[in-house]
C-alpha cells in the first residue's frame, strides 16, 4: 500500500534512524521541497522534538542513561555533518585519529581536522573546531577509516607501531577498509609502508 506521510513525518523518522547523529538540512532535501523541509525542522525544533545542535544541523535527543539527561553529539559526529553541509571533506588530525580509534585514551585538548577547503577555526557545540587546508597526498586517501588509519601511524611514529597498535587496528578494520588502506599506499611515506602492510595482511588459518 503506498501511503503518503507528511514532510514531518519523515524527518521524524530519517533522524530517529540516525541515532542522534547530526544531520545537515541537505540531507534532508529529498523528501520535500527546501521550503516545506525548513518549515518542518522549524516547527519541531520549536516543540522540542528534534535537537537544533548548530545552525543547519538538526538531531534526534540522545539520551544518557548515566547521565538521566539528553546530551549533545560528540565532536566528530558534529564536525562530520558540517563538512557534509558545507560539501567538504575532513579527516581528522593524528592524535584525534588515534583516540578515536581507540589506540589512545587521551582526548585531545584541540580538535584538529584536515580539509580540502580553506583553513579556518570553527565553534561546534562547546568545542572549538580547527580545519586545516592539506593537499592530495593527505586528502586523497580512500575511504571511510584509511584516512584515519593513515593519521595514526603518522602520529605514533615508527617506533609506536607496537603489535598490541596493528593488533588493534586489525579488529577494528573490515576487509574494505583494508583494501582501501592498500588502494592508498603510495601516498603513504615510505617508513609507514612496511606497517601497512603488515595491518593489512589477510590472516591464513
Amino acid at each position: 500500500m503506498n501511503v503518503t506521510y507528511p514532510v514531518a513525518d519523515k524527518i521524524v523518522a530519517r533522524l530517529k534512524a540516525c541515532d542522534g547523529a547530526p544531520v545537515p538540512v541537505s540531507d534532508l532535501l529529498d523528501l520535500g521541497t527546501r521550503a516545506s523541509v525548513k518549515q518542518a525542522l522549524s516547527r519541531l525544533a520549536r516543540a522540542g522534538t528534534i535537537e537544533r545542535v548548530e545552525r543547519g544541523l538538526y538531531a534526534w535527543p540522545r539520551f544518557s542513561n548515566l547521565l538521566k539527561e539528553t546530551v549533545p553529539p560528540p565532536v566528530d559526529e558534529l564536525a562530520k555533518a558540517w563538512a557534509r553541509k558545507h560539501g567538504l571533506k575532513i579527516v581528522p588530525s593524528g592524535a584525534y585519529a588515534a583516540n578515536l580509534l581507540g589506540l589512545s585514551t587521551q582526548v585531545p585538548a584541540k580538535y584538529i581536522y584536515y580539509t580540502n577547503g580553506r583553513t579556518q577555526q570553527v565553534t561546534l557545540g562547546a568545542a572549538k573546531v580547527k580545519f586545516l587546508n592539506r593537499g592530495p597526498r593527505t586528502m586523497d586517501v580512500r575511504g571511510k577509516l584509511a584516512p584515519l588509519v593513515f593519521q595514526a601511524i603518522k602520529y605514533l611514529g615508527k617506533d609506536g607501531i607496537t603489535p598490541e597498535v596493528i593488533a588493534r587496528l586489525r579488529r577494528v578494520m573490515n576487509r574494505r577498509d583494508r583494501s582501501d588502506t592498500v588502494k592508498s599506499i603510495d601516498l603513504a611515506p615510505v617508513w609507514m609502508k612496511p606497517a601497512i602492510e603488515e595491518i593489512c595482511r589477510e590472516e591464513t588459518h
